[in-house]
């Protein structure tokens, strides 16, 4: 791409901060730092429901990564945990925050494989207040190089000072559009990791859970835990037994129904 063009989308993207047209605007710009497929823009705040800021996916697409994704597996989403840890504001792979079993784990397998992507590398903008906007830029082919996320890495001051403009009031979004209730909704994962398998597993167990559908392996599991690899098996063995399944996808999909219904 030529500087003069460059040039020309940051022109626009700046004019158009504070309009509808900005979002669009943003992603025209980072297309002419590197190509891509597709760009979504959320913004997270505690547990509540994401807000689609923008998105450019065709219809069908865009039910599987804004429609389903906002109905319950953003939960378990690398890039929302990290949005509410929250982590540094800066350009991550997907990869790199991931834990360390991710893509062999049931999210990947059950919804995020739906996508097709072959790579999701996101800035993340601290918008103030508690929320996150985190601009995802998307891959359905082949992965970003070195060279290009170099490249896109330094288009960094630009968006977080935009973003961090346009969306300076975000976070009181979160109550006018359908999250009146987003202060309450606030824990809602831990909740509901509380209530999986109530009445039939222990809280050592829905630990397990929680950190088995994050993508942990048995040897993160024990890090995190404090306990030994040897004990996390027998707890997943348990936890079969008692909830009468015998894969990681009912378990998925067992906790899905529970989300569903906190």
């Amino acid at each position: 791409m030529s500087i003069g063009l460059q040039f020309d989308r940051i022109g626009r993207m700046i004019a158009a901060e504070g309009t509808s047209d900005f979002p669009k605007c943003l992603a025209e710009f980072l297309r002419t730092v590197a190509t891509y497929d597709f760009t979504v823009m959320f913004s997270y705040r505690g547990a509540a429901r994401p807000l689609d800021l923008f998105d450019d996916f065709p219809s069908k697409k865009r039910a599987v990564f804004v429609t389903d994704y906002q109905a319950g597996p953003y939960m378990l989403d690398p890039f929302y945990l990290a949005a509410t840890k929250p982590v540094d504001p800066g350009l991550y792979r997907m990869r790199d925050l991931a834990p360390d079993r991710f893509y062999q784990g049931e999210y990947f397998r059950s919804y995020y494989v739906q996508t097709g992507l072959a790579e999701e590398i996101g800035f993340f903008i601290d918008a103030g207040r508690g929320a996150v906007v985190v601009v995802s830029l998307m891959r359905a082919k082949k992965v970003f190089s070195a060279k290009e996320f170099a490249a896109i890495q330094r288009a960094w001051p630009i968006v977080e000072a935009a973003c961090a403009r346009h969306w300076a009031d975000i976070s009181d979004q979160f109550k006018t559009e359908g999250a009146a209730d987003a202060d309450a909704a606030d824990g809602q994962i831990e909740r509901t990791f509380q209530r999986f398998g109530d009445g039939q597993l222990t809280p050592r167990e829905r630990e397990v859970v929680e950190y088995t559908l994050k993508g942990y392996s048995a040897e993160a599991i024990r890090q995190v835990l404090g306990i030994s690899s040897g004990t996390v098996r027998i707890h997943r063995r348990n936890i079969y037994a008692k909830l009468g399944i015998s894969s990681q996808g009912e378990l998925f999909a067992r906790f899905i129904d529970t989300l569903i219904k906190t």
